[in-house]
């Protein structure tokens, strides 16, 4: 039986309208995402619709669509009254964020044995140490964050990938509360080189306990500074 009848067809037709807009909104909220990913957007920033508007050459419906994508993905916030904010994460944010990092990571660990995507953890590794010879903390957290991406890319699932990187430009939010990011980032770098190596020997038992206990110690990490940054305000 044909399923595309004419009445069908008229409401695909009268769809056909929203597409370019529905693309338009979704291109602004990546933008507007890497933008948080990359540390540019931190927590707390006001994301002004008339500026925005104006510089990505969209309108405030468009724009607002975009900030309804992004609240989805609990990146911004809207205050009654003040506008959009980039959001500004808790340590039961950051909890619940390593607990889905765990699931999501260790999936990652176990299917690695024979895995064509190791040398994409390789890569982001070498990027990591090459960014901190050069003294460039951002560009550490940059690869930093793709090592861990690469490693839940190991399940070949396209949906935890784009979970994931979704959970990790999240967690970016957290990094604002580190007056100095390579005392964030250096002390795992030595452990993320430790973690590939281990995968690349085949190690995967092994590689899990030191990733369980690096994702442990780096929750800690973030939420000490953020306690001791709420009891300075």
């Amino acid at each position: 039986m044909d399923s595309t009848s004419p009445d069908l067809l008229g409401e695909f037709a009268a769809d056909r309208l929203l597409l370019g807009r529905s693309s338009t909104v979704q291109k602004v909220a990546d933008v507007l995402r890497g933008r948080i990913a990359a540390g540019a957007l931190r927590s707390g920033t006001r994301l002004s619709e008339e500026a925005l508007g104006g510089a990505l050459g969209v309108s405030r419906n468009t724009l607002r669509e975009a900030f309804r994508v992004l609240a989805h993905e609990r990146l911004v916030v809207h205050e009654m009254n003040r506008g959009v904010f980039v959001r500004s994460l808790g340590p039961a944010d950051v909890a619940d964020i390593y607990v889905t990092r765990r699931a999501l990571e260790t999936a990652g660990l176990r299917a690695a044995t024979g895995s064509s995507r190791l040398a994409a953890v390789s890569e982001a590794v070498a990027a990591g140490e090459s960014a901190a010879r050069d003294g460039d903390w951002a560009a550490v957290a940059d690869a930093d964050l793709r090592f861990h991406r690469a490693i839940g890319g190991l399940t070949g699932s396209e949906r935890i990938d784009a979970y994931l990187a979704g959970l990790l430009a999240e967690l970016r939010l957290a990094f604002a509360v580190m007056a100095d990011p390579r005392a964030l980032h250096e002390p795992f770098l030595r452990r993320n080189r430790e973690i590939a190596e281990l995968l690349v020997d085949g190690r995967t038992g092994r590689a899990e306990a030191e990733l369980i206990r690096y994702l442990d110690d780096a929750q800690a990490l973030i939420v000490a500074r953020m306690r001791q940054h709420q009891e300075t305000e």
